[in-house]
């Protein structure tokens, strides 16, 4: 949903519509602008996606700063942002410390904590809010794991969850799986959160990454795909666990870890087949890019997992009633 476009506010009024539109009024902050008279620009779109409220700006340069004064007025459930940056460099004071955050970081604050954060120039981020009593991380938690996150194995893995959910959020809004999908992003951030902040040997480490392994798994899984070389052997290694017990966990959880692989690549094959994004690649090309070891192989297994073959979905562009598993 677009929440705002300043295209289409008159100059002289697009501060305000700024402000009304990136801050609720339970939360207040200060907003600085970098060229306050008629270079303001900003489009902000929102999604909710498994109950979880995602969060897209745009915008010129600008600057939020959320005092101690500020954070004594907050609403009833407090949230914790995690967001990606974009485009530009983004800029931000915690804790006394200031931080430079790139493509490659994920950024972090908990509302009932004091920040200063903005970019110079045209830039972009993305943030996913959660409210402090779903995540269940305190706030000196949050803090301080937000300052040292890459000190955290788990930032790699939690980085490309991220950016794969971010990766169409229109239709992920409208997905059956949003739900699962939302909760399993809150558990893998909830598992980032307390990593960074404690020592691997720490309690709650040991045992947030044990009530978390199966989720990291599947979600470590998601993110390597397209590799024709995704064994058992690999993940388990990858995750420092046998295989004897990857598939002791799978199993407990009704999971064929080769049937659902099949079933992942199928489905991103099929998505990919009705995405006019992709309707230059070849069916071998599809295939290849969903990692399966043969054009021949795939067409077989998506005949049998949907009743139409790779180009008869393509043809019809998923207007066909397709059967099977997704």
């Amino acid at each position: 949903m677009l929440l705002l476009d300043l295209d289409t506010v008159p100059p002289r009024e697009r501060a305000e519509a700024f402000r009304h539109a990136l801050t609720d009024d339970l939360v207040p902050n200060d907003i600085v602008h970098e060229e306050p008279e008629s270079g303001i620009h900003a489009r902000m779109e929102a999604w909710q996606i498994g109950g979880l409220p995602f969060f897209s700006t745009r915008n010129s340069g600008f600057e939020v700063r959320r005092t101690d004064h500020h954070v004594r007025h907050h609403r009833p459930n407090p949230v914790v942002s995690v967001s990606l940056q974009i485009r530009g460099v983004h800029r931000a004071e915690v804790a006394d410390r200031q931080e430079l955050r790139g493509l490659d970081d994920i950024c972090v604050f908990h509302e009932l904590s004091p920040r200063t954060y903005g970019w110079s120039g045209d830039g972009a981020s993305k943030a996913i809010m959660f409210e402090m009593d779903r995540l269940g991380v305190p706030v000196e938690t949050v803090v301080k794991a937000s300052l040292q996150l890459r000190a955290s194995p788990l930032h790699g893995l939690v980085l490309q969850h991220l950016r794969g959910v971010w990766s169409d959020p229109d239709r992920l809004e409208t997905d059956p799986g949003a739900q699962a999908v939302a909760s399993a992003t809150t558990d893998l951030v909830r598992a980032l959160l307390l990593s960074a902040a404690h020592t691997a040997e720490a309690v709650e480490v040991r045992s947030t990454m044990d009530e978390t392994l199966l989720t990291r798994i599947m979600a470590y899984a998601r993110t390597h795909l397209t590799d024709r070389d995704l064994t058992p052997e690999r993940i388990a290694a990858e995750h420092a666990i046998s295989p004897r017990r990857l598939y002791a966990l799978l199993g407990g959880a009704g999971i064929s870890l080769e049937q659902w692989l099949i079933a992942e690549r199928l489905g991103k094959a099929r998505r990919m087949l009705t995405s006019a994004r992709y309707d230059r690649l070849t069916i071998a090309a599809v295939s290849a890019r969903c990692g399966f070891s043969s054009p021949s192989h795939f067409s077989r297994r998506f005949q049998a997992a949907y009743g139409v073959s790779p180009s008869e979905c393509r043809r019809f562009g998923g207007a066909v009633t397709i059967g099977g598993a997704d």
